[in-house]
């Protein structure tokens, strides 16, 4: 296949522009600047020199791959209006072509809210709270789109490598601050590691399904708490989590804090049966040692 990514050298698109690489197709990725596309070029991926905001750098490569996979997020107040814009001139890319195309679209589990100890699958409501609140939009675009294969893949809370969200943990037990988590840390998050997510996409883009949600999370069901103990025991930091309240994050941290509050399970039965899918890590605190190295590493 041809591939084309957005995103392809942030942590979730680079991951997907590798592991496609690897399985044999011909990958073009999205890169803001010369520097970023030297990475891409180190990988056999190729890059197309461009952004979000100007869909004319990108419009004529997407138009002759047959997948388009959207992976970028700028969270600043543009982000909506980016994501908007990239989801309609993917979709317009696609019209026309004389073989149907594939269009993926990256949400995230947090469109569900909270959800509590109970897994919820892909026909769960959706209660997003205000930092994902134009996902559900923008999933319903991409599913309503006509003449073109499309599936919404909904990652939980990914780690590993880089670290993501977890990587802000590292980043405070570097510093020997003081792990925090947002109210006691009881809730739990859906993770799932970033290998076992661009695998997923990797099926889901393989087995030519249309029109379907993916949820991806490997099981485990940790607190927010114990992972973060984790960490600072890995680090070697003295004395307990802290607990923050919710609006004394909000003022630091803005609608993220409210994300990060969230309680929830998810099901990726879906995903296991349809694409045949199976998490090959699983769970944050089992391999905390290595990720916390990982991550080291690639700060260095």
């Amino acid at each position: 296949m041809r591939v084309f990514i957005t995103g392809a050298t942030g942590f979730i698109g680079f991951e997907l522009a590798q592991r496609f690489r690897r399985a044999g197709h011909q990958v073009w990725g999205l890169a803001r600047s010369v520097k970023k596309a030297v990475v891409l070029r180190q990988n056999e991926i190729k890059p197309v020199i461009g952004e979000m905001a100007a869909p004319q750098s990108y419009r004529g490569i997407a138009a002759e791959c047959s997948l388009l996979i959207h992976a970028a997020a700028e969270y600043s107040e543009r982000t909506v209006e980016l994501d908007r814009k990239t989801v309609q001139t993917l979709i317009e890319a696609s019209q026309g072509a004389l073989q149907t195309k594939t269009f993926i679209y990256t949400s995230g589990c947090w469109v569900y809210g909270n959800t509590g100890r109970v897994p919820v699958d892909e026909s769960a409501p959706l209660r997003p709270p205000a930092m994902a609140g134009a996902r559900p939009e923008m999933e319903r675009m991409v599913l309503g789109a006509k003449g073109l294969r499309t599936m919404v893949i909904r990652p939980g809370c990914i780690y590993g490598k880089q670290g993501s969200l977890t990587g802000s943990w590292f980043q405070a037990a570097e510093e020997k601050r003081a792990l925090e988590t947002i109210g006691n840390g009881d809730n739990r998050w859906s993770m799932v590691h970033v290998d076992d997510v661009a695998e997923g996409y990797l099926l889901a883009a393989e087995k030519g399904h249309s029109g379907e949600i993916f949820n991806l999370s490997d099981g485990s069901s940790s607190p927010v708490r114990e992972m973060m103990a984790a960490v600072g025991e890995v680090a070697k930091i003295p004395g307990p989590v802290r607990s923050i309240p919710l609006d004394v994050a909000t003022q630091t941290l803005g609608p993220l804090a409210q994300c990060l509050a969230l309680d929830q399970t998810i099901d990726s039965g879906r995903a296991e049966s349809r694409l045949g899918w199976h998490p090959r890590h699983h769970g944050f605190v089992r391999g905390v040692d290595e990720y916390y190295d990982a991550w080291k590493a690639f700060r260095a």
